[in-house]
């Protein structure tokens, strides 16, 4: 069955030159220019990846990134955000929103092509079905679910793929572009910063947990090393602290 595509875009020219690469390269393709539709169809019959432009009529694709994120049923989707903006602020918003690639107009099909396949390889995952956990935390391969203390927590690909990094090796401290190579990203293509602002949502996400992510001045991230005899009582620990500071 071959891969679908959800084209979010409204400028019609576009839409027919994507749709013709796309489609060549063996994808199958839907495409829409509204905002509001394009959530109608998602619901439907939801897609193996998203190509969602910014400015949209009726409901723009930030609005649009942020409902499909907040619903646990679309929530791991895909999404390569398309835009003629190319200041950095609407890089890191966008981002900041869900999406888990971005690309500026003008752009060239075949780079798209490769980060559209990259986003996919990073969905499919590998064939691998080990749990990894730690601090409370527990990452299923397997089936794309991570729980805290047992809670459900609803993360991105990009994100998803961070933790899995920080998991497999607890106390390794990684460098931002390794990360960012970690997820299937292309460091040399993105900013640095967008490790940062990954980075940030995750520990939102993750709660009191997300304080085991430690920043490491000057050089990047590791998630802290469990003490075998204090696992127990760690995320306690971290959830009473943060109620002192408050």
């Amino acid at each position: 069955m071959a891969t679908r595509i959800l084209l979010v875009e409204d400028e019609q020219t576009l839409v027919e030159v994507l749709r013709y690469n796309l489609e060549r390269e063996g994808f199958e393709v839907q495409s829409c220019g509204d905002g509001r539709e394009a959530l109608r169809l998602v619901q439907i019959n939801p897609p193996d990846l998203i190509v969602l432009d910014l400015m949209l009529p009726n409901l723009d694709g930030l609005e649009v990134c942020r409902l499909l994120r907040a619903d646990p049923s679309t929530a791991r989707i895909p999404i390569v955000m398309l835009t003629a903006r190319s200041e950095e602020s609407d890089q890191l918003i966008g981002l900041a929103v869900g999406a888990d690639d971005y690309v500026t107009k003008p752009f060239s099909v075949k780079v798209l092509i490769q980060r559209i396949r990259a986003l996919l390889r990073r969905a499919g995952g590998e064939d691998a079905t080990q749990v990894l956990a730690a601090h409370g935390i527990r990452l299923d391969r397997r089936t794309h679910r991570v729980t805290v203390n047992d809670q459900p927590v609803h993360l991105t690909l990009t994100e998803f793929r961070f933790l899995e990094a920080f998991l497999r090796q607890p106390g390794r401290v990684f460098r931002r572009d390794e990360l960012l190579e970690a997820a299937g990203t292309d460091a040399d293509l993105v900013l640095e910063r967008t490790a940062d602002v990954h980075i940030k949502s995750l520990r939102r996400k993750l709660g009191p947990a997300g304080e085991f992510i430690e920043t490491v001045r000057g050089i990047g991230y590791r998630l802290r090393e469990p003490d075998a005899s204090s696992e127990s009582s760690n995320l306690a620990t971290v959830a009473s602290s943060r109620r002192r500071e408050k």
